[in-house]
């Protein structure tokens, strides 16, 4: 998805990949109703956006082809997204080194002991 904000200064265009709105997605499903109780998002590296509907005049929901489709991405949201894009994935590929999980769909991780 390209997102471009304008102001009277300047233009900025922002490229989110499927991927990375589909696993930063603001529903309760992922991010849960607290820090704490957020859902590791894996294997969701080919996962693909079928349709995008407004939501209001504040933002839009995404609907991707794993069926989840909930949770309304406001325009301040992408915009953060936008702007924090590099540490968020930087993050989100650390979590899933840690939890021993995969951005590939169906794959398993396993670890040996040395």
């Amino acid at each position: 998805m390209e997102l471009i904000y304008e102001s009277n200064e300047a233009s900025f265009t922002y490229t989110l990949t499927a991927e990375f709105l589909r696993v930063h997605s603001p529903s309760a499903d992922v991010r849960g109703h607290g820090n704490e109780d957020s859902v590791l998002q894996a294997g969701k590296k080919g996962v693909e956006i079928t349709h995008i509907a407004m939501s209001g005049h504040y933002g839009i929901n995404i609907h991707f082809n794993d069926n989840h489709h909930t949770g309304i991405y406001t325009w301040s949201y992408l915009k953060d997204l936008c702007t924090h894009q590099q540490s968020l994935w930087e993050t989100y590929l650390e979590k899933l080194h840690e939890a021993g999980l995969t951005r590939e769909a169906n794959t398993q991780v396993i670890r040996f002991p040395k």
